[in-house]
């Protein structure tokens, strides 16, 4: 019985076949790759790709920052080099400015009111939009047209309805409603509302496109599910829409409140430099020209637009790392999983 396996097991080593296959066995091995080449093309590539873009933000953004934040250890008048020294007495000077603190809680109060009063409506008009009904295709233009319109002409626009004797506190004594008619643009009580359903009427435009894509790109075969399981309407869109929306609302909200805390334009063409703090709608953008260039101290305007720039710096940061880094993880192609591989 053994003589039968050993002769058999020589045979078998001795066939041309195993010979064969043993001979071709290292030549089927694959051949080792030049990494060392292919990484530096992969390296130059990067650089030539991002390197204009970091050129371009480093000019641009990251350089002037630095520049502030040196002439505001300065007493500066804009011209010539900066010789009087005052260390961080500008950037106590600020916090210690009741004007700052009041720009400041106007801030944080039109962000607040962005989110609670653009988000719930940008997503009842997209619910509306997302449905077959005429007239879609106009109603998303006129929605988004004011988005479009210069802050200039918006401004102006506004100022001229809302004036005592503008058009609105017309309309309303016309209608037998003069009761209603009020000064919107100085009552301190109410100037905060007006620059609230100005800024709302002109940027939920952008809020509700945002959203419309976000819709769109849920599957339908979800809803079709659910309609299926006898689910109503309002249950699919609480346990369906919203979630899956979540992450066009995450980054509406971050691109709402970054532009809340730099908002500057229209409360500085409808109230102007020094009428704002009086009507009390004045931010920390509008701080900042009255206390630098208005008062001939471009240190102090420039220390202004160093805390307003690290304010928004760590908010930002603040609301990636809590809030948006489940999304920002998700698209990234290196994650965790890949990682530990």
């Amino acid at each position: 019985m053994s003589d039968s396996l050993s002769a058999t097991t020589l045979t078998v080593r001795s066939s041309p076949a195993a010979r064969d296959g043993a001979e071709t066995a290292p030549s089927r091995a694959p051949k080792p790759r030049l990494h060392g080449r292919a990484d530096w093309r992969k390296r130059l590539e990067i650089v030539i790709l991002v390197g204009p873009a970091i050129a371009i933000f480093l000019t641009f953004v990251i350089f002037p920052v630095v520049m502030a934040a040196y002439y505001g250890f300065f007493r500066w008048k804009g011209y010539g080099a900066p010789t009087d020294f005052v260390g961080f007495q500008n950037y106590v000077t600020i916090f210690q400015d009741e004007a700052f603190i009041s720009a400041l809680q106007h801030n944080a109060f039109i962000l607040v009111m962005s989110i609670v009063l653009q988000g719930p409506a940008a997503i009842g008009f997209a619910l509306l939009l997302n449905q077959k009904i005429k007239g879609r295709s106009l109603i998303r233009v006129l929605i988004f047209v004011p988005y479009v319109i210069s802050e200039v002409i918006v401004g102006t626009g506004w100022t001229l309805m809302l004036q005592t004797n503008g058009a609105v506190n017309d309309l309303l004594s016309k209608i037998g409603l003069g009761g209603l008619a009020f000064d919107w643009l100085s009552d301190p009580n109410l100037a905060i509302w007006t620059l609230m359903i100005i800024i709302s009427w002109k940027y939920i435009g952008f809020a509700v496109i945002l959203m419309l894509a976000g819709m769109q790109s849920i599957p339908e075969e979800l809803y079709e599910a659910a309609a299926i399981d006898g689910a109503s309407y309002w249950q699919i869109q609480r346990r369906i829409t919203l979630p899956l929306l979540g992450p066009t609302i995450r980054v509406w909200a971050f691109l709402s409140i970054i532009g809340s805390l730099q908002l500057f334009d229209l409360v500085y063409i409808i109230w102007g430099q020094y009428v704002s703090s009086i009507a009390g709608t004045s931010t920390m953008a509008t701080y900042m020209v009255t206390q630098g260039r208005g008062s001939g101290n471009y240190g102090f305007g420039n220390a202004v637009a160093v805390v307003l720039f690290l304010i928004s710096l760590v908010i930002a940061l603040l609301y990636q790392r809590f809030v948006l880094r489940r999304d920002t993880e998700g698209a990234l192609t290196d994650g965790p999983e890949r990682k530990q591989k």
